[in-house]
């Protein structure tokens, strides 16, 4: 359930793709069952095409990975928390939209010199 651009985030890789990564990382915690979840697959996928050399996308499967889902307190899911500097900058509870995410994302994005 994920796309090209989007990470398969696990209890054991979090650490090293998330926290001590250079760049912003967009996770979405979610699971199989979770119809929302499945809903906001697509936009997740599309967000992480257009953002693919700026920001990573990543998705935690909660059945799966229990510590790191229990870490960061998931107690509804879809989560979607975007990570900046290993540092939580903005978290999203249920379905949000495109461009909510794309205004969370353009405010940590490092913007292109021109």
């Amino acid at each position: 359930m994920a796309g090209n651009n989007v990470l398969q985030i696990t209890d054991a890789n979090f650490q090293q793709e998330v926290l001590n990564g250079s760049q912003p990382v967009l996770v979405d915690f979610w699971a199989q069952w979770c119809g929302p979840c499945r809903m906001l697959a697509p936009t997740i996928e599309e967000l992480a095409d257009e953002y693919k050399d700026r920001v990573k996308v990543g998705k935690v499967d909660t059945d799966s990975n229990r510590d790191t889902a229990m870490k960061f307190n998931i107690s509804a899911i879809p989560t979607i928390i975007l990570f900046n500097k290993g540092q939580i900058a903005r978290r999203f509870v249920g379905l949000t939209s495109k461009k909510e995410f794309k205004a969370a994302l353009d405010s940590v994005v490092a913007k292109p010199v021109s």
